[in-house]
């Protein structure tokens, strides 16, 4: 998503076999808790719940985990914990913005290892509303691009609110504004259209230009911040070219 889509695409093919996985599953899990206990337990009314869980099921987290995550988040089972969101801001190689979404249970403990995560890896951290106005809260659909076309996700999506589509090669990514993320969702399944994921991020309005150095070391901080427990998601606004990218896959 936003200026890491390449990179996520990329990351995505060895998702598989990465040792990352037992951190994605904790993080989805915690997703999930947070929507029920926002939202409520019923996945038909709650379409946060709904798109947090059919994003752990698509990323094969076991369904009983699933189901116990969303009864401990709706209060219909003991253990939940009260996870608060946090926003941190900050500076990548190169000028390049970031925002780093928590969810925790300690604000001071997120706060020392996003800091000690950026100083680590050639970052700086910002003041609130440093770089935020750099980004735009926006709903994202990602697509597979397996089995269906460009066209046929822009006629499913047209009359929905979807604002663009974006070809990202292995993937299309279906930008809206966050208003109208379930009803371009609704749009896709109506159209027998699978996607791979249905989430609320920031999009930024400008982007920086990385070559090969720079971006080798934006891609080190974002590993570096993704691979802490409270980081939910990471954004920043560069651009790889593809053949950057080829250059240091």
């Amino acid at each position: 998503m936003s200026g890491h889509s390449k990179w996520a695409t990329t990351k995505h093919k060895k998702a598989g076999i990465d040792a990352k996985r037992g951190k994605l599953f904790a993080k989805l899990i915690k997703n999930i808790e947070v929507a029920a206990r926002t939202g409520g337990a019923d996945l038909s009314g709650n379409p946060t719940l709904y798109d947090a869980v059919q994003k752990a099921k698509k990323s094969s987290v076991p369904n009983d985990n699933i189901d116990r995550a969303v009864k401990r988040g709706g209060g219909l089972e003991a253990g939940g914990v009260d996870y608060q969101g946090i926003t941190y801001e900050g500076y990548a190689a190169g000028g390049v913005a970031v925002l780093i979404e928590c969810l925790t249970d300690n604000k001071n403990r997120s706060a020392m290892e996003v800091r000690t995560a950026m100083t680590r890896n050639g970052g700086n951290m910002a003041d609130p509303g440093s770089v935020s106005y750099l980004f735009s809260r926006k709903g994202v659909v990602v697509v597979p691009a397996t089995g269906t076309t460009e066209d046929d996700v822009l006629m499913a999506v047209l009359d929905a609110g979807a604002e663009e589509v974006r070809d990202l090669g292995d993937t299309f990514e279906v930008v809206c504004e966050p208003s109208d993320l379930v009803a371009v969702r609704t749009a896709l399944q109506d159209a027998g259209i699978d996607y791979d994921s249905a989430d609320m991020g920031f999009l930024p309005s400008v982007q920086v230009e990385l070559d090969a150095d720079g971006a080798g070391k934006v891609f080190r901080l974002i590993d570096a911040l993704e691979d802490l427990d409270d980081v939910q998601n990471v954004y920043a606004n560069y651009d790889v070219s593809d053949e950057v990218m080829e250059s240091i896959a």
